[in-house]
């Protein structure tokens, strides 16, 4: 401290020293004196120059209309669900990605209404692809048939999106847990083909408790209308009644699910879808629905 304070002084004393008249300084702090004052004049000189700023932002904005119905290339075709812009940017630096049937390799191309656009020679459709995933409750069914006891799962995820999806498999009134809705034809086609890679978990709850040796059958496969399915996993539920069931299979015809144990003789009251192909119930209640996380939407193409 007595350091820091001898230092000050010294400092202090030189104003004090034998040239007290030193012109140096004063200059400098004339001028910081005298710089306000040239940018605070009371003349209204200063109006002038302010009402031309916001005129140039208008003129900066009247462009945009023109180019609002021009979309970039990688943008168009990631709208489309067909990859990421950063997959499209390669593609089209490759030469995969025709327009109007011309190869376009410029990056930043924008592509203007009525253009078609082949991509890796499929065509691109400007309707962004779609994902949702909802919590289906009871009373609420895939089929379109009017009916009092029931209503349309697409009265639950109205208002989503403007994109004209559907339901990934049926479900009827009974039945419970996860549908995927989609506008993505390639998806839906592919999972309602008879032999899937996919696993989805049901939870099904009998109407009496099922024999240890009737499981141990499904577990070894069932016979259905003359085809053998295949079951994953199959098991009692844990601190559940032997009525509370758990299967793996690789269908999403939840039809099939009662099939396989009322082929055994028992009544099916309740089946729950609790995953499908890798997506879970977690932090989704019932009734409710979610869009789909890029990654699950890629799990999704590659299963």
């Amino acid at each position: 401290m007595n350091k820091k304070e001898g230092s000050s002084n010294r400092s202090g004393s030189r104003p004090n020293s034998s040239r007290p008249s030193s012109n140096k300084p004063k200059p400098a702090m004339a001028k910081r004196a005298q710089g306000p004052k040239k940018v605070k004049p009371t003349s209204d000189s200063v109006a002038p120059k302010r009402t031309p700023k916001p005129a140039k932002s208008v003129a900066n904005n009247t462009p945009k209309p023109l180019k609002s119905d021009d979309i970039r290339l990688n943008k168009y075709i990631s709208n489309s669900g067909m990859c990421s812009r950063r997959d499209a940017d390669i593609y089209i630096q490759s030469g995969n990605v025709k327009v109007n049937g011309q190869v376009v390799t410029e990056m930043g191309y924008k592509v203007k209404p009525g253009e078609v656009v082949n991509f890796d020679g499929a065509l691109v459709t400007p309707e962004r692809k779609e994902y949702i995933v909802l919590n289906k409750p009871k009373n609420f069914t895939t089929s379109s048939e009017d009916d009092a006891d029931h209503r349309n799962v697409m009265e639950l995820v109205r208002g989503a999106t403007k994109a004209s999806i559907q339901p990934i498999g049926r479900m009827d009134k009974n039945t419970t847990g996860l549908l995927v809705f989609t506008n993505d034809t390639d998806m839906i086609r592919k999972f309602s083909l008879p032999n899937q890679k996919s696993a989805k978990i049901y939870q099904v709850t009998l109407d009496k408790n099922l024999k240890f040796e009737d499981l141990e059958k499904i577990s070894g496969g069932v016979t259905l209308d003359g085809h053998k399915l295949y079951v994953d996993e199959i098991s009692y539920i844990e601190n559940e009644p032997k009525t509370e069931i758990g299967i793996k299979l690789r269908t999403s015809n939840v039809k099939v699910v009662r099939s396989i144990f009322e082929s055994f003789s028992y009544n099916v009251l309740k089946v729950d879808r609790v995953s499908f192909s890798g997506l879970t119930k977690k932090n989704l209640p019932r009734g409710n629905w979610r869009f789909l996380t890029e990654q699950e939407i890629i799990n999704l193409k590659n299963v």
